[in-house]
């Protein structure tokens, strides 16, 4: 194994203080009192306010009979109330479970029956339950380990979406993780118990500054990215939210210029948008110090544009799942960190990495392509009402992600596909993500996705549908140019032209809905 790598200055472990997610709004309330934490055009909300606002929540709560260790469902879009009520959930003792305000009824109501949630709150149910309530969180006993802060959906993007079991000791642990991480910081509580981070890592290191950021965020905050990276990382950080309600890459650039954001966090639809857009390169984004991409991986040529674009900023992609919290793994986020193009970067703090064969065994050596197994505190305790989903994917403590990826010599972890994606070609394992890279490099493609065709005899055909960028390609003529850049098996054996490529909210391309149009057609 190679020698682990961490952020300068800091320790190897973390010592993870043993406080509820209240602590994250309540230290911060305390630490950043007037300044902005979230901002939707002209309503805006300090950290002194969200912190009596969530603790006046927390009690409209208990008075309309919510217990601790009970379920309220969340659904609503990205608003100032969203964290009002998920930190008022958390406070009053009971467990967030997020509801994606854009599924179908009859599927959010499945999804709301299956978590035993005992109420639903949308935007307009949370200044009511605030009124006429104190300012101090009621005093509600926690077990860290035992008791859910987040029973969070999968996306359900390759089969059927499972409720995660995440106690507070999860979600603090990896918000943690992350923090220190991306701001050379270690954990710390203040006088009351709240929770705050101490940035020891020097200013050269990390030129962002805790209690100086700015984020422009379209991450919906029913999605653990969402949760953690967007909504309780900034809260910890003491870093302002701007908030946008869709993308609208013109908009989005010029909120970046206007509020001199520091950071630009997303999945790699969005910075595919920005790129793509005239106003990329004629908008001031000087102030952007960090530009960093998860939820499924940047074309290569994406990330190059921005690192020409935006020269000052450090350009790091991370890794994870609901399964783990929110993630497992970073690039280093510190100016001298050595950031490969195309890695998900390195296991953060605790957190341990290994490949292995996708029927089973033991690890591979560096450079061989595997299943991606991780190991830490941040894994989740298991599927809600699905124990033997549980059991098939946590083996000795190792969560089985169902993704393929490699692992370098320098511990450097680089997803391939997931699993389910992988295509059998006459024996042959073929990426659709291999495929997927050398059809957006083609400058007459906007975006691509490729997914298998079962085939009786070959076993699956690469199939790739693709949003062209000019009206004289056809599909035959990308077909050949990408053909000939690969060896026979891996061939593309058809191009569909399409609108759009389908992705989730999440910012996954959902290649079952694809799948299904095969099927249909």
């Amino acid at each position: 194994m190679p020698n682990r790598i961490v952020p300068p200055g800091l320790p190897e472990h973390l010592e993870y203080p043993r406080v509820p997610v209240g602590a994250v709004v309540l230290g911060a309330a305390r630490r950043w009192g007037e300044r902005v934490a979230f901002r939707r055009g002209a309503e805006s909300i300090t950290f002194a306010e969200l912190g009596r606002a969530a603790a006046r929540t927390a009690n409209g709560l208990r008075a309309r009979g919510v217990e601790p260790g009970d379920r309220v469902a969340l659904r609503m879009p990205n608003r100032i109330a969203f964290p009002v009520a998920y930190y008022g959930v958390l406070l009053a003792g009971a467990a967030f479970v997020p509801v994606n305000p854009l599924l179908p009824e009859a599927a959010a109501r499945a999804q709301i029956a299956d978590s035993g949630a005992v109420l639903v709150l949308g935007e307009g149910d949370v200044a009511p339950l605030a009124e006429g309530m104190p300012d101090v969180p009621p005093r509600v006993e926690v077990d860290v380990d035992e008791h859910l802060a987040h029973l969070a959906y999968t996306g359900g993007t390759t089969g059927v979406s499972k409720g995660v079991l995440l106690p507070h000791s999860n979600v603090v642990t990896n918000l943690l993780q992350y923090c220190c991480w991306g701001t050379g910081s270690v954990p710390a509580l203040d006088d009351e118990g709240g929770l705050r981070l101490e940035q020891v890592g020097s200013a050269e290191e990390w030129p962002a500054r805790l209690g100086t950021g700015v984020v422009v965020n379209l991450t919906p905050w029913f999605h653990v990215m969402g949760t953690i990276a967007g909504m309780n990382a900034p809260v910890l950080t003491g870093a302002t939210v701007v908030l946008h309600d869709r993308l609208d890459p013109a908009a989005y650039l010029a909120a970046v210029e206007e509020h001199r954001a520091t950071t630009m966090g997303g999945a790699p639809a969005l910075f595919a948008a920005l790129a793509a857009h005239p106003d990329f390169d004629t908008r001031d984004l000087s102030s952007v110090l960090t530009i960093s991409s998860g939820a499924s991986p940047m074309p290569h040529d994406t990330a190059e544009r921005l690192r020409a674009r935006v020269p000052n900023a450090v350009v790091v992609e991370g890794y994870g799942l609901t399964e783990v919290t929110m993630g497992a793994t970073g690039g280093p986020t510190w100016r001298s960190g050595v950031r490969k193009l195309g890695s998900v970067g390195l296991p953060t703090f605790d957190t341990e990495v290994r490949v292995v064969p996708v029927d089973g065994g033991d690890p591979l050596p560096p450079g061989e392509p595997g299943e991606v197994c991780l190991r830490g505190p941040q894994v989740m305790r298991g599927y809600h009402n699905h124990p033997e989903a549980t059991a098939e994917v946590l083996v000795d403590g190792w969560l089985h992600t169902g993704d393929i990826g490699v692992l370098d010599e320098d511990g450097y972890l680089f997803i391939v596909d997931r699993k389910k994606d992988m295509l059998l070609y006459k024996g042959y394992n073929v990426y659709p993500r291999e495929l997927e890279e050398l059809l957006v490099a083609h400058p007459a493609v906007h975006g691509a996705a490729v997914v298998g065709r079962p085939h009786p005899t070959a076993g699956e055909l690469p199939v790739a549908f693709v949003v062209p960028a000019q009206a004289s390609l056809t599909p035959q003529q990308l077909q050949d140019d990408i053909n000939a850049n690969l060896v026979p098996y891996k061939r593309l054996r058809e191009v569909h032209f399409v609108d759009a490529i389908p992705y989730s909210a999440a910012g996954k391309i959902l290649k079952r809905e694809l799948r299904n149009r095969l099927t249909a057609g």
